[in-house]
């Protein structure tokens, strides 16, 4: 799966921004997380239309945009799982350049997990994905 990081400076409505330009062209927000950061805002979003989304963004004034992998992870809901499964990349050597929670029920959560780019098939090996 994709992930789009979208970083513009974080002024009042940037989200509001990204948000509408997706929505007109009809891409619907899978996963989003957003946040600020020295001035800047930070977006990493997940979508089923990557190719229409990265479009839309690129013609917003003043916005930086990268595209990179991110695997989605199920993992049990309870304690603890989240530090059982970093810890095991970390042990690895997996830099992780983003982790968050895509969707919660249950029995389950789901995580989108972007490792740095060459640790991406060491990432998949360790959480065992095929």
């Amino acid at each position: 799966m994709k992930e789009i990081l979208v970083i513009s400076d974080n002024d009042v409505g940037a989200l509001a921004a990204v948000a509408e330009a997706l929505g007109s062209v009809g891409v619907n927000i899978e996963a989003i997380s957003a946040y600020g950061l020295d001035g800047k805002a930070v977006f990493r979003i997940i979508t089923t239309d990557v190719t229409t989304a990265l479009k839309v963004l690129s013609k917003l004034p003043d916005v930086k945009i990268q595209e990179g992998n991110t695997i989605i992870y199920k993992m049990i809901n309870r304690p603890g799982e989240l530090g059982k499964i970093t810890r095991k990349l970390a042990n690895r050597g997996i830099n992780l350049e983003s982790l968050y929670i895509v969707s919660r029920k249950q029995d389950f959560t789901e995580v989108a997990i972007r490792p740095a780019e060459k640790d991406l098939e060491k990432t998949r090996e360790v959480l065992g994905i095929k």
